[in-house]
């Protein structure tokens, strides 16, 4: 039986953010704000904090996370969310400070390290979440998981649990108005990964086909212009929805092995997750493509990349080429390129590929991935 979630409130437009506030003060009268330093002394967290306190809710920022989140990074959360007696959390930023806050939100109520979740559904009971992304790729206001870093065991742990899935979702695209080329690039790529993976995955469902195919063809179609120019509003609005589409893609039909192979780069080499998923991308899905020429040439066929009359052979072989093509349009460097020794990135393919395959995410491909396949992969890649 394929079950199908998304958050309970999603308000999308120029206004959502003051349409929120009525829901969050239903959530109670003291919120703790989970983001970055940088954002935190941004305009939107000054706005934020400006409705929040002529609605008469006190809040208390978090600007700890730097970077992915990390266990340990999570406990100061948890402490600044105790200490400020918070009722409910706000995640703002990109995708790290949203991860954040939900796993501050699992902590809140309990014992031990967000480390002890690992391989476990969650289930506990936790505060409400509010997720206001600031860029448009990781999709985690829409979704049940957050991905942090192990700093014993230099893992990224996938963690998921229906109770992740933020209560409200805050979608304003001129929030993304000021990300940076190469943060937009490397998040509108991580989208483009959500949804082909979604699309292709042995547990796609009719409901998130529609969700993926809609996100794959805005992405092939706005983020050159986003990337190139990053004031367009057109552009920054298509990418916001394509970001959230993916997410509930993910959200309920799952990553297969470019996520799989890609957290262990992230994990060990410290690669920002959206950059490592298109370095990956090329390899990936040319390694899957076999096992699903049907799904991958309509979406070759759907974004305009093959022709309708191409079979579909030659139109996923048409749409590989164009994923390419745009990953290299984003600047997106090797691994070489990125300042990673061969060398040392050779020593450590054999614990990249066993760590992969532990994820869980490799399985959903519709071919079998084994751990010798991720070492070709993981080899092929450093060698370009």
């Amino acid at each position: 039986m394929a079950h199908f979630s998304i958050p309970s409130h999603t308000l999308i437009g120029r206004e959502a953010l003051q349409e929120a506030v009525a829901y969050m003060k239903n959530y109670g009268n003291r919120a703790l704000i989970v983001t970055g330093p940088h954002v935190a002394k941004s305009p939107m967290v000054d706005f934020l904090k400006n409705l929040l306190g002529e609605n008469e809710i006190a809040y208390y920022v978090f600007d700890g996370i730097t970077g992915e989140p990390t266990d340990l990074m999570i406990q100061e959360g948890v402490n600044a969310y105790l200490k400020s007696m918070s009722r409910f959390i706000i995640g703002i930023g990109g995708g790290s400070p949203l991860d954040s806050a939900k796993a501050i939100a699992v902590m809140a109520g309990s014992k031990g390290s967000i480390s002890d979740y690992m391989g476990k559904e969650i289930t506990v009971s936790v505060p409400p979440i509010v997720a206001i992304p600031t860029t448009s790729g990781t999709g985690s206001e829409a979704t049940k998981f957050t991905v942090i870093t192990d700093s014993k065991k230099d893992i990224k742990m996938l963690l998921k649990g229906d109770c992740l899935i933020p209560d409200l979702a805050v979608l304003n695209y001129e929030f993304t108005m000021d990300m940076p080329k190469s943060v937009t690039a490397s998040t509108g790529l991580d989208a483009l990964t959500h949804a082909i993976e979604a699309y292709t995955s042995k547990k796609a469902i009719p409901l998130t086909d529609i969700y993926a195919v809609s996100a794959v063809k805005r992405i092939m179609k706005y983020l050159p212009i986003a990337y190139e120019n990053g004031r367009d509003s057109k552009a920054r609005e298509q990418m916001t929805l394509a970001a959230y589409e993916a997410g509930i893609c993910i959200n309920n039909s799952s990553v297969t092995i470019v996520h799989g192979m890609s957290r262990p780069i992230g994990a060990l080499f410290h690669v920002p997750h959206g950059r490592s998923n298109a370095m990956l991308l090329a390899e990936c899905l040319g390694f899957a493509a076999d096992g699903a020429y049907d799904r991958f040439a309509l979406l070759g066929r759907e974004c305009g990349a093959a022709d309708p009359k191409d079979d579909d052979r030659t139109a996923t072989e048409k749409f590989l080429k164009a994923v390419g093509e745009l990953v290299k349009l984003c600047e997106i460097p090797t691994l070489r390129e990125a300042g990673i020794s061969a060398e040392q990135f050779k020593s450590l393919i054999p614990k990249m590929a066993k760590d992969a395959i532990a994820s869980g995410s490799p399985a959903n491909t519709v071919k079998n991935v084994s751990v010798e396949d991720c070492v070709r992969i993981y080899e092929k890649l450093i060698e370009d």
